[in-house]
């Protein structure tokens, strides 16, 4: 079936060639839904063919709308306000997409890998400690907008990159060998990632006890933060990891190995997976070489000290760091070995995107440019999916004084919560233990995801658990409820498998309404696509549930006599539930 804006691009055209004698092109042609105060179903903005007709803008809105009447079989009457022509629409034309909708298995999805192939990058942990609520936003954000591009036809390959290295790691080791008495998350019953952030967190404590100490012998803050005992003690550590100490290796790869188990406990939890895992300790090795053949090759310079830089000033930019006089690497250098090997792995590779907080946006646009004149494909359509902070009406989290909101502390209060909501209204008294179980995870999950989905990412945004949890408003359980509605409708209804949508059925406004959102969820899918912002979808879900809560209202659909109009009715809640399960499974939520 045609789009209707297709239909309506195209006839302007003719119109504007028929009655004017002119050719316009596509581009000159704007078409957008009708606004809710005045009647029609789509308009089109007739100020850019004025010039063309030389008449007024209500002048050639009606000579179109006049030609379209007669001329184009969808189109049934139109209004004028000023320069915007409202066009109405057949009701043969929107039952028949319903029709036609309803034996659609996957509507709105377009072909399994019928665009090209892209790589979306997420969560990219610390091996220092657990996830928290920020990772919460960062793996939700990336996991909802690869299966988004998955849905419209890019092959998505999800991935993340560990950052198993570094001095953040060695304060963990360093802390664990001084004070752990060789306790294990089997000796202690703690979580592997959490065991490992405690001694994260004990460090800070030493360290910051340390300085205090240090300054009151007379040292200066800056002096008594860089002579610190155990800072210098994580600091040799480093160097012993670098020189592959057998010892200092056989700590990484125990502590490592209980952060990594943690991880899997949590994603599983979560809801989310991954196609292929990078790990810095592998990846900065091949910046490194990658820096060493641009330096040979004069896309970088060397300074008299031996580090090796990029000048990117031409660009608008400043002269940016590469690997250290003593041959170590910086963030960027990881991050070039990365990518690389991302392209090297996946020779089909598009483009990468990677999820990670605004603060490193200029951190990525250095980087692409970068990998641009180092000759990789792909480089300057890379995209940093960039996204604002989360906070608790409590405040900011800081992971080094174990102020964190802990993510399966998290996940669970969510659940309790839903657990504690539900047994209060008495929704779920005809459900066994395990059935009530997996209702309250459902629940409380969907509403945690919902609530940092919604939101557009490149804002920042307050989290409280309360109200998202709530069963009424822009909520997930809000959702939820209502797919459930329409399931309850189609189960109770004994016709239901049968549903046959009557072209020639009237259609009230609320029916019309409903439609026309339905009608608009691929578009929807399309904008969170092509913007990399799943709040695009999100909010359709609940703007698609308001139209349906109106319909449900007004338009009785089982109690209704009239078979052609009860069926019709059927065929709209069918595809309303059809619908949001479709678009909340794609933001990771179970339905």
């Amino acid at each position: 079936m045609n789009k209707i804006e297709d239909i309506l691009i195209k006839s302007t055209l003719e119109a504007v060639k028929a009655e004017f004698n002119q050719e316009a092109s596509s581009s000159m042609v704007q078409i957008q839904h009708t606004r809710k105060e005045f009647e029609g179903d789509l308009t089109l903005v007739v100020f850019p063919l004025v010039k063309m007709a030389k008449k007024s803008p209500e002048e050639t809105a009606k000579i179109i709308g006049d030609w379209m009447v007669l001329n184009v079989e969808e189109v049934i009457g139109f209004n004028i306000v000023k320069g915007f022509l409202n066009i109405l629409i057949h009701p043969s034309y929107w039952l028949g997409f319903l029709s036609e909708s309803l034996s659609e298995s996957n509507f709105g999805i377009a072909p399994v890998k019928s665009k090209s192939q892209v790589m979306v990058e997420y969560s990219s942990p610390n091996t220092n400690k657990p996830l928290h609520l920020g990772h919460l936003r960062n793996i939700f954000l990336g996991y909802s907008v690869a299966n988004i591009l998955e849905a419209v036809g890019h092959d998505v390959i999800k991935v993340q990159i560990i950052n198993d290295r570094g001095i953040h790691i060695c304060k963990s080791m360093l802390a664990w060998e001084k004070y752990g008495k060789n306790e294990t998350p089997e000796s202690t019953g703690i979580k592997g990632d959490k065991l490992v952030g405690k001694y994260y967190v004990l460090f800070d404590t030493y360290y910051k006890a340390q300085i205090k100490e240090l300054i009151t012998q007379g040292k200066s803050e800056e002096e008594a933060a860089k002579e610190a005992p155990i800072l210098k003690e994580a600091q040799q550590m480093l160097l012993k990891w670098e020189a592959k100490d057998p010892a200092v290796m056989e700590l990484w790869n125990k502590m490592n190995a209980w952060v990594y188990k943690g991880f899997d406990a949590t994603y599983e939890t979560m809801g989310v997976d991954f196609d292929k895992l990078y790990y810095e300790s592998n990846t900065y090795l091949k910046g490194k070489e990658e820096v060493e053949i641009g330096l040979e090759k004069g896309i970088f310079y060397q300074k008299d000290d031996g580090s090796i830089w990029v000048d990117l000033t031409e660009d608008k930019m400043d002269q940016k760091l590469l690997l250290r006089s003593d041959g170590t690497a910086v963030y960027m250098t990881q991050d070039i070995g990365t990518a690389i090997l991302r392209f090297q792995d996946y020779p089909k590779l598009s483009n990468q995107i990677y999820t990670v907080g605004n603060e490193q946006e200029y951190h990525f646009k250095v980087l692409f440019h970068i990998l641009d004149k180092l000759g990789y494909p792909g480089s300057k359509e890379n995209y940093h999916l960039s996204y604002g902070m989360v906070e608790l009406p409590e405040g900011k989290m800081k992971s080094r004084e174990g102020t964190v909101v802990d993510a399966d502390d998290l996940m669970e209060e969510m659940r309790l919560a839903a657990q504690e909501i539900s047994e209060s209204q008495e929704r779920l008294e005809s459900f066994g233990d395990s059935e009530k179980e997996g209702f309250y995870k459902m629940i409380g999950h969907g509403a945690l995801k919902y609530f940092l989905l919604k939101v557009d990412p490149k804002k920042s945004m307050l989290f409280d658990p309360k109200e998202s949890i709530d069963f009424l408003g822009n909520t997930g359980p809000f959702i939820q409820y209502n797919y459930v509605r329409t399931q309850a409708i189609l189960r109770k209804a004994t016709d239901s498998g049968s549903i046959v949508v009557s072209p020639n059925e009237a259609l009230s406004p609320i029916e019309r309404s409903l439609i026309h959102k339905i009608y608009d969820f691929p578009a929807s899918l399309e904008e969170s696509a092509s913007t990399h912002n799943p709040a695009h979808l999100a909010n359709y879900c609940y703007d698609l549930v308001r139209e349906f809560g109106q319909f449900y209202q007004q338009s009785p659909v089982l109690k209704e006599e009239d078979e052609k109009l009860r069926s019709m009715r059927l065929g709209m809640v069918k595809m309303t539930g059809n619908v949001l399960r479709t678009g909340m499974a794609l933001l990771g939520i179970h339905m």
